[in-house]
């Protein structure tokens, strides 16, 4: 896949990777980190696209440049002479991923993601698709100079099915121009106008409710978190409903309801919802009564360490989906604590032979870390508890191999005696 050091000629800003720090690129892992760097050919700037060599002039590579601990993360171990078709090949093979799941089609699911990060080969952007609304959200400043080259390739692929193209960037971005120090005003105005805003790049607001397995939600990508649903819970929330039937649910950060809808639908007797944000509980209250339910459910807008704390009532079922934890790895020791503290507090309300579903999304958590947590609060909790599943992100969150870092979602269900 790599040229060879005659045919290379260079075309943007360079990096020189040291002699010893090759082997992850050639391995075709897509980031490099800032040790690898022995020298840079240019002056690059944040999100410029720039080409990887080795010392001896072998390409490497092309990616985005990047100013803190990952000096550039790849889209090509090719050299790309035309950016668009690159963008409009990738957009091709991520479409035809996600037909051959049965998602672009489906009659019961019109929310899934097309376009996954590093999974796709477009590190820095995120796409998902809400029923007509195609919602982009870049975590790089190279991606986001793109969009407009993006907007038109999702006209190409989907035709008269485009509603509208909506950019949920500004959160992803903005934070990484509140880091710039400025020198003078002059340089704060320059970095104010680089500033992101969200809004759509191609048609208005249309229709926001979405099927999800046959269940009916409201999605607000412009207030809600992420691109508005958590698209990567759709398989276990399914799951979750075969443990549902007849059972009384606690389903804490319940953001917009989801394990909450497929549990009553399911047929769940009581379903109590919990969630900090007063916002997520209306969102919650929204969906429960977009779907044809017989079960009871309440919502609160509460602390969920504070509710399980005070709650007077033992679950046959909790599902526990906290926000990451940690998002750097300064934070990751207070995040497995807090994993540790909140599932021992499940497994101590819990009924006897009752259902715990527990997820980690903190990337810079691992499987191997989080199950340890999981354990440690068993222990503390002085019950048997037995792994009954293992799970993950759905097919439509694709992780490279050459990635790992990229399964980010990590999951056990757990029955408890």
């Amino acid at each position: 896949m790599n040229e060879t050091p005659a045919a290379t000629k260079q075309t943007y800003p360079a990096l020189i990777l040291h002699r010893g720090k090759t082997h992850a690129v050639k391995r075709f892992h897509p980031w490099v980190f800032s040790g690898a760097v022995k020298s840079k050919n240019g002056n690059p700037d944040q999100g410029d696209i720039v080409e990887i060599f080795s010392e001896d002039g072998e390409f490497l590579g092309m990616g985005h440049f990047g100013t803190g601990s990952v000096s550039a993360r790849l889209f090509s171990f090719k050299k790309v002479s035309n950016l668009q078709d690159l963008w409009r090949e990738r957009f091709k093979t991520a479409f035809a991923l996600r037909r051959s799941l049965g998602l672009t089609e489906s009659k019961t699911t019109n929310a899934y993601r097309l376009i996954n990060a590093e999974g796709d080969g477009m590190p820095g952007l995120i796409i998902d698709w809400y029923n007509g609304t195609a919602v982009i959200q870049c975590h790089s400043k190279g991606m986001n100079a793109e969009k407009e080259n993006f907007v038109q390739v999702l006209k190409e692929g989907y035709a008269d099915r485009l509603v509208a193209v909506y950019d949920k960037s500004a959160a992803t971005l903005n934070h990484k121009f509140e880091a710039e120090k400025a020198e003078d005003e002059t340089q704060q105005a320059a970095i104010n106008a680089q500033k992101s805003n969200d809004g759509y790049l191609f048609g208005s607001e249309s229709e926001k409710i979405v099927l999800e397995n046959g269940h009916r939600f409201s999605v607000d990508w412009a207030l809600g978190q992420k691109t508005g649903f958590f698209i990567d819970q759709r398989d276990n929330r399914n799951l979750l409903a075969r443990y549902a039937q007849g059972k009384t649910v606690l389903n804490t950060f319940c953001y917009s309801g989801g394990f909450s809808v497929y549990a009553l639908k399911a047929g769940a007797t009581l379903v109590h919802s919990v969630d900090s944000s007063a916002k997520a509980i209306d969102w919650t209250n929204e969906n429960v009564k977009l779907n044809s339910t017989t079960g009871s459910h309440e919502a609160f807008a509460a602390d969920v360490f504070d509710f399980i704390k005070a709650s007077t009532n033992q679950y046959d079922l909790i599902v526990l989906d906290p926000p990451a934890f940690a998002k750097a790895q300064s934070a990751r020791h207070h995040a497995i604590q807090a994993y540790t503290r909140l599932n021992a507090a499940a497994f101590k309300k819990i009924k006897p032979g009752g259902i715990v579903f527990t997820f980690s999304c903190s990337q810079v958590v691992n499987q191997e870390m989080f199950i340890g947590a999981v354990t440690s609060a068993a222990i503390e909790s002085g019950r048997n508890i037995r792994v009954l599943h293992h799970l993950t992100q759905p097919a439509d969150h694709p992780v490279s191999i050459f990635n790992p870092e990229g399964l980010y979602l990590k999951g056990l269900v757990l029955h408890v005696e």
